[in-house]
Protein backbone atom coordinates (compact mmCIF):
# COMPACT_ATOMS: atom_id res chain seq x y z
CA UNK A 1 0.00 0.00 0.00
CA UNK A 2 2.92 2.34 0.73
CA UNK A 3 4.34 1.74 -2.75
CA UNK A 4 0.92 2.36 -4.34
CA UNK A 5 0.49 5.57 -2.33
CA UNK A 6 3.98 6.72 -3.31
CA UNK A 7 3.27 6.01 -7.00
CA UNK A 8 0.06 8.03 -6.79
CA UNK A 9 1.95 10.95 -5.22
CA UNK A 10 4.77 10.77 -7.79
CA UNK A 11 2.26 10.64 -10.64
CA UNK A 12 0.25 13.62 -9.40
CA UNK A 13 3.35 15.77 -8.87
CA UNK A 14 4.81 15.01 -12.31
CA UNK A 15 1.43 15.29 -14.04
CA UNK A 16 0.80 18.71 -12.46
CA UNK A 17 4.29 19.81 -13.54
CA UNK A 18 3.68 18.71 -17.13
CA UNK A 19 0.21 20.27 -17.09
CA UNK A 20 1.89 23.60 -16.35
CA UNK A 21 4.01 23.32 -19.51
CA UNK A 22 0.95 22.19 -21.49
CA UNK A 23 -1.41 24.96 -20.37
CA UNK A 24 1.15 27.71 -20.89
CA UNK A 25 2.07 26.36 -24.34
CA UNK A 26 -1.60 26.30 -25.33
CA UNK A 27 -2.08 29.82 -24.02
CA UNK A 28 0.95 31.02 -26.02
CA UNK A 29 -0.42 29.42 -29.21
CA UNK A 30 2.39 26.88 -29.43
CA UNK A 31 1.56 23.55 -31.08
CA UNK A 32 1.31 20.69 -28.57
CA UNK A 33 1.32 17.38 -30.40
CA UNK A 34 0.57 15.14 -27.40
CA UNK A 35 -0.30 15.35 -23.72
CA UNK A 36 0.02 12.00 -21.96
CA UNK A 37 -0.91 10.84 -18.48
CA UNK A 38 1.45 8.02 -17.49
CA UNK A 39 4.20 6.36 -19.50
CA UNK A 40 4.56 3.32 -21.74
CA UNK A 41 1.95 1.80 -24.10
CA UNK A 42 -1.28 3.74 -24.64
CA UNK A 43 -4.40 2.37 -22.95
CA UNK A 44 -6.62 5.11 -24.35
CA UNK A 45 -6.04 7.98 -26.73
CA UNK A 46 -8.13 10.57 -28.49
CA UNK A 47 -7.17 13.42 -30.75
CA UNK A 48 -8.87 16.74 -30.17
CA UNK A 49 -7.83 19.46 -32.55
CA UNK A 50 -4.10 19.18 -33.14
CA UNK A 51 -3.31 17.49 -29.80
CA UNK A 52 -3.38 13.78 -29.04
CA UNK A 53 -4.53 13.08 -25.48
CA UNK A 54 -3.56 9.69 -24.08
CA UNK A 55 -3.55 7.57 -20.92
CA UNK A 56 -0.54 5.29 -20.66
CA UNK A 57 -0.09 1.92 -18.96
CA UNK A 58 2.52 2.93 -16.36
CA UNK A 59 1.18 5.38 -13.74
CA UNK A 60 4.40 7.39 -13.60
CA UNK A 61 3.55 11.02 -14.17
CA UNK A 62 3.14 12.13 -17.79
CA UNK A 63 4.75 14.11 -20.58
CA UNK A 64 4.22 16.63 -23.38
CA UNK A 65 5.34 16.52 -27.00
CA UNK A 66 5.67 20.15 -28.01
CA UNK A 67 6.55 20.90 -31.63
CA UNK A 68 9.96 22.46 -32.12
CA UNK A 69 11.23 21.53 -28.70
CA UNK A 70 13.05 18.24 -28.98
CA UNK A 71 14.09 16.61 -32.23
CA UNK A 72 11.16 17.44 -34.51
CA UNK A 73 8.89 20.25 -35.58
CA UNK A 74 11.69 22.79 -35.89
CA UNK A 75 10.22 24.00 -39.19
CA UNK A 76 6.69 24.38 -37.79
CA UNK A 77 5.82 28.11 -37.64
CA UNK A 78 3.98 27.45 -34.38
CA UNK A 79 6.81 25.36 -32.96
CA UNK A 80 8.39 26.17 -29.62
CA UNK A 81 11.68 27.21 -31.22
CA UNK A 82 9.93 29.84 -33.39
CA UNK A 83 8.41 31.71 -30.44
CA UNK A 84 9.75 34.87 -28.76
CA UNK A 85 12.09 34.26 -25.84
CA UNK A 86 9.61 35.54 -23.26
CA UNK A 87 6.96 33.01 -24.37
CA UNK A 88 9.43 30.14 -24.24
CA UNK A 89 10.58 31.21 -20.77
CA UNK A 90 6.93 31.22 -19.67
CA UNK A 91 6.35 27.69 -20.97
CA UNK A 92 9.49 26.31 -19.30
CA UNK A 93 8.88 28.04 -15.97
CA UNK A 94 5.19 27.07 -15.84
CA UNK A 95 5.96 23.52 -14.70
CA UNK A 96 7.62 24.66 -11.48
CA UNK A 97 4.99 27.36 -10.98
CA UNK A 98 2.30 24.66 -11.01
CA UNK A 99 4.24 22.67 -8.40
CA UNK A 100 4.38 25.74 -6.15
CA UNK A 101 0.65 26.30 -6.68
CA UNK A 102 -0.15 22.67 -5.87
CA UNK A 103 1.82 22.91 -2.62
CA UNK A 104 -0.06 26.07 -1.66
CA UNK A 105 -3.43 24.42 -2.36
CA UNK A 106 -2.48 21.30 -0.39
CA UNK A 107 -1.45 23.36 2.65
CA UNK A 108 -4.69 25.37 2.42
CA UNK A 109 -6.74 22.16 2.15
CA UNK A 110 -5.10 20.69 5.25
CA UNK A 111 -5.69 23.84 7.30
CA UNK A 112 -9.31 24.26 6.18
CA UNK A 113 -10.58 20.64 6.01
CA UNK A 114 -8.38 18.78 8.52
CA UNK A 115 -7.14 21.65 10.67
CA UNK A 116 -4.23 22.34 12.96
CA UNK A 117 -3.23 20.35 16.05
CA UNK A 118 -4.95 21.95 19.02
CA UNK A 119 -3.08 22.98 22.17
CA UNK A 120 -6.01 21.88 24.30
CA UNK A 121 -5.26 19.17 26.86
CA UNK A 122 -7.77 16.81 25.21
CA UNK A 123 -6.78 13.49 23.63
CA UNK A 124 -7.74 13.27 19.96
CA UNK A 125 -6.65 9.71 19.12
CA UNK A 126 -5.14 6.78 21.00
CA UNK A 127 -2.73 4.48 19.14
CA UNK A 128 -3.53 0.77 19.60
CA UNK A 129 -0.97 -1.25 21.54
CA UNK A 130 0.77 1.81 23.04
CA UNK A 131 0.89 2.62 26.80
CA UNK A 132 -2.09 4.99 26.64
CA UNK A 133 -4.33 2.37 25.01
CA UNK A 134 -3.14 -0.39 27.36
CA UNK A 135 -3.91 1.84 30.35
CA UNK A 136 -7.45 2.52 29.11
CA UNK A 137 -7.16 6.13 27.92
CA UNK A 138 -9.77 7.11 25.32
CA UNK A 139 -10.26 9.80 22.70
CA UNK A 140 -11.97 12.78 24.31
CA UNK A 141 -10.32 12.35 27.71
CA UNK A 142 -9.11 15.64 29.20
CA UNK A 143 -5.80 15.35 31.04
CA UNK A 144 -6.03 17.56 34.15
CA UNK A 145 -2.88 16.55 36.04
CA UNK A 146 0.25 14.39 35.85
CA UNK A 147 1.98 13.40 39.08
CA UNK A 148 0.05 16.13 40.87
CA UNK A 149 1.12 18.86 38.41
CA UNK A 150 -1.92 20.68 36.94
CA UNK A 151 -2.20 20.44 33.15
CA UNK A 152 -3.88 23.20 31.14
CA UNK A 153 -2.39 22.75 27.64
CA UNK A 154 -1.20 19.95 25.36
CA UNK A 155 2.32 21.39 25.41
CA UNK A 156 2.50 21.17 29.21
CA UNK A 157 1.44 17.53 29.09
CA UNK A 158 3.89 16.59 26.32
CA UNK A 159 6.81 18.27 28.11
CA UNK A 160 6.28 16.12 31.22
CA UNK A 161 5.81 12.87 29.27
CA UNK A 162 8.90 13.57 27.14
CA UNK A 163 11.05 13.83 30.25
CA UNK A 164 9.97 10.46 31.76
CA UNK A 165 10.70 7.58 29.39
CA UNK A 166 10.55 4.29 31.29
CA UNK A 167 9.23 5.97 34.46
CA UNK A 168 5.78 5.13 35.82
CA UNK A 169 3.47 8.16 35.97
CA UNK A 170 -0.05 8.79 37.25
CA UNK A 171 -2.35 10.86 35.06
CA UNK A 172 -5.56 12.44 36.27
CA UNK A 173 -8.21 12.65 33.56
CA UNK A 174 -11.71 14.04 33.18
CA UNK A 175 -14.02 11.76 31.22
CA UNK A 176 -17.54 13.08 30.72
CA UNK A 177 -17.34 14.97 34.01
CA UNK A 178 -15.99 12.03 36.00
CA UNK A 179 -12.47 12.03 37.46
CA UNK A 180 -10.17 9.04 36.94
CA UNK A 181 -6.54 8.23 37.70
CA UNK A 182 -4.55 6.21 35.17
CA UNK A 183 -1.12 4.69 35.77
CA UNK A 184 1.18 4.06 32.80
CA UNK A 185 4.84 4.02 31.74
CA UNK A 186 5.97 6.04 28.67
CA UNK A 187 8.10 4.10 26.23
CA UNK A 188 11.39 5.54 24.99
CA UNK A 189 11.45 6.84 21.43
CA UNK A 190 14.44 5.07 19.78
CA UNK A 191 15.25 8.05 17.58
CA UNK A 192 14.96 11.02 19.95
CA UNK A 193 15.11 9.34 23.37
CA UNK A 194 11.95 11.03 24.70
CA UNK A 195 8.96 9.42 26.41
CA UNK A 196 5.89 8.54 24.34
CA UNK A 197 2.51 7.07 25.32
CA UNK A 198 0.77 6.92 21.93
CA UNK A 199 -1.71 9.79 21.87
CA UNK A 200 -2.37 12.64 19.43
CA UNK A 201 -4.13 15.98 19.98
CA UNK A 202 -7.48 17.10 18.63
CA UNK A 203 -7.54 19.17 15.45
CA UNK A 204 -9.12 22.58 14.85
CA UNK A 205 -10.30 23.54 11.36
CA UNK A 206 -9.39 27.00 10.11
CA UNK A 207 -11.58 29.39 8.12
CA UNK A 208 -11.04 30.11 4.43
CA UNK A 209 -9.17 33.41 4.87
CA UNK A 210 -7.06 32.03 7.72
CA UNK A 211 -6.25 28.92 5.65
CA UNK A 212 -5.13 31.06 2.70
CA UNK A 213 -2.84 33.13 4.94
CA UNK A 214 -1.42 30.04 6.67
CA UNK A 215 -1.01 28.32 3.28
CA UNK A 216 1.11 31.18 1.92
CA UNK A 217 3.14 31.34 5.13
CA UNK A 218 3.81 27.59 5.07
CA UNK A 219 4.74 27.63 1.38
CA UNK A 220 7.19 30.51 1.87
CA UNK A 221 8.69 28.96 5.02
CA UNK A 222 9.22 25.50 3.49
CA UNK A 223 10.63 27.01 0.28
CA UNK A 224 13.13 29.03 2.33
CA UNK A 225 14.15 25.94 4.32
CA UNK A 226 14.66 23.88 1.15
CA UNK A 227 16.75 26.61 -0.48
CA UNK A 228 18.80 27.08 2.70
CA UNK A 229 19.44 23.33 2.82
CA UNK A 230 20.56 23.32 -0.81
CA UNK A 231 22.96 26.23 -0.24
CA UNK A 232 24.42 24.58 2.87
CA UNK A 233 24.92 21.30 0.98
CA UNK A 234 26.54 22.90 -2.05
CA UNK A 235 28.85 25.02 0.14
CA UNK A 236 29.85 22.07 2.31
CA UNK A 237 28.34 23.48 5.51
CA UNK A 238 26.25 20.32 5.98
CA UNK A 239 26.79 16.78 4.64
CA UNK A 240 24.66 15.92 1.59
CA UNK A 241 21.41 14.22 2.58
CA UNK A 242 19.70 13.12 -0.62
CA UNK A 243 17.11 10.37 -1.00
CA UNK A 244 15.88 8.73 -4.17
CA UNK A 245 12.57 7.05 -5.03
CA UNK A 246 13.15 4.20 -2.56
CA UNK A 247 13.90 6.61 0.26
CA UNK A 248 10.85 8.71 -0.61
CA UNK A 249 8.66 5.58 -0.54
CA UNK A 250 9.92 4.90 2.99
CA UNK A 251 9.17 8.50 4.03
CA UNK A 252 5.67 8.25 2.52
CA UNK A 253 5.08 5.16 4.65
CA UNK A 254 6.24 6.97 7.78
CA UNK A 255 3.99 9.94 6.99
CA UNK A 256 1.02 7.62 6.39
CA UNK A 257 1.42 6.23 9.92
CA UNK A 258 0.46 9.65 11.29
CA UNK A 259 -2.64 10.24 9.16
CA UNK A 260 -3.89 12.02 6.07
CA UNK A 261 -2.72 15.48 7.15
CA UNK A 262 0.90 14.31 7.31
CA UNK A 263 0.67 12.61 3.90
CA UNK A 264 -0.74 15.76 2.27
CA UNK A 265 1.84 17.97 3.99
CA UNK A 266 4.63 15.65 2.85
CA UNK A 267 3.20 15.71 -0.68
CA UNK A 268 3.22 19.53 -0.59
CA UNK A 269 6.88 19.55 0.50
CA UNK A 270 7.76 17.12 -2.32
CA UNK A 271 5.95 19.38 -4.78
CA UNK A 272 8.03 22.36 -3.65
CA UNK A 273 11.16 20.20 -3.86
CA UNK A 274 10.31 19.16 -7.42
CA UNK A 275 9.59 22.73 -8.46
CA UNK A 276 12.83 24.07 -7.01
CA UNK A 277 15.07 21.24 -8.22
CA UNK A 278 13.73 21.66 -11.76
CA UNK A 279 14.84 25.29 -11.68
CA UNK A 280 18.46 24.38 -10.93
CA UNK A 281 20.81 25.14 -13.89
CA UNK A 282 21.56 21.47 -14.48
CA UNK A 283 21.43 20.07 -18.04
CA UNK A 284 18.19 18.18 -18.79
CA UNK A 285 16.29 20.17 -16.15
CA UNK A 286 14.09 23.19 -16.80
CA UNK A 287 16.64 25.44 -15.12
CA UNK A 288 19.25 24.73 -17.79
CA UNK A 289 16.75 25.55 -20.53
CA UNK A 290 16.06 28.86 -18.82
CA UNK A 291 19.82 29.53 -18.78
CA UNK A 292 20.05 28.87 -22.53
CA UNK A 293 17.07 31.15 -23.13
CA UNK A 294 18.71 33.85 -21.02
CA UNK A 295 21.89 33.56 -23.08
CA UNK A 296 19.82 33.81 -26.26
CA UNK A 297 18.08 36.94 -24.96
CA UNK A 298 21.46 38.58 -24.23
CA UNK A 299 23.28 37.61 -27.44
CA UNK A 300 20.24 38.11 -29.70
CA UNK A 301 20.36 34.72 -31.39
CA UNK A 302 19.68 31.14 -30.25
CA UNK A 303 22.28 28.51 -29.52
CA UNK A 304 22.47 25.68 -32.07
CA UNK A 305 19.53 23.36 -31.20
CA UNK A 306 21.58 20.23 -31.89
CA UNK A 307 24.31 21.34 -29.49
CA UNK A 308 21.76 22.29 -26.83
CA UNK A 309 19.96 18.95 -27.15
CA UNK A 310 23.30 17.14 -26.91
CA UNK A 311 24.06 18.94 -23.63
CA UNK A 312 20.60 18.07 -22.29
CA UNK A 313 21.06 14.43 -23.28
CA UNK A 314 24.44 14.29 -21.55
CA UNK A 315 22.87 15.83 -18.46
CA UNK A 316 20.05 13.29 -18.55
CA UNK A 317 22.56 10.41 -18.60
CA UNK A 318 24.45 11.92 -15.65
CA UNK A 319 21.22 12.46 -13.70
CA UNK A 320 20.15 8.88 -14.40
CA UNK A 321 23.52 7.61 -13.16
CA UNK A 322 23.20 9.73 -10.01
CA UNK A 323 19.65 8.42 -9.45
CA UNK A 324 20.87 4.81 -9.66
CA UNK A 325 23.65 5.58 -7.16
CA UNK A 326 21.24 7.30 -4.73
CA UNK A 327 18.79 4.39 -5.03
CA UNK A 328 21.62 1.96 -4.21
CA UNK A 329 22.53 4.03 -1.14
CA UNK A 330 18.87 4.09 -0.07
CA UNK A 331 18.65 0.31 -0.30
CA UNK A 332 21.85 -0.11 1.74
CA UNK A 333 20.59 2.36 4.35
CA UNK A 334 17.17 0.71 4.67
CA UNK A 335 18.02 -2.97 4.35
CA UNK A 336 21.69 -2.98 5.41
Amino acid sequence: MTIILALIIFSILIMVHEAGHFLMAKRAGIKVEEFAIGMGPALWQRKKGETLYSIRALPLGGYNRIAGMEGDGFDDPRGFNRQPVNRRIGVIAAGSVMNFLLALLLFMFVFMVIGLPSNQNVIGQVEPGKPAALAGLQAGDRVVQIEGVPINTWREMVDIIYQRPGQEITMGIDRNGEQHNVVLTPIKDPKYGVGLIGITPTWERQGLLRSIILGFQETITITYLILSGMVQMFTGQTPPEVVGPVGIIQLVGEAANFGLANVLNFMAVLSLDLGLINLLPIPALDGSRLVFLGIEAVRGRPINPEKENYIHMLGFVLLLTLLIFITYKDLIRIFG
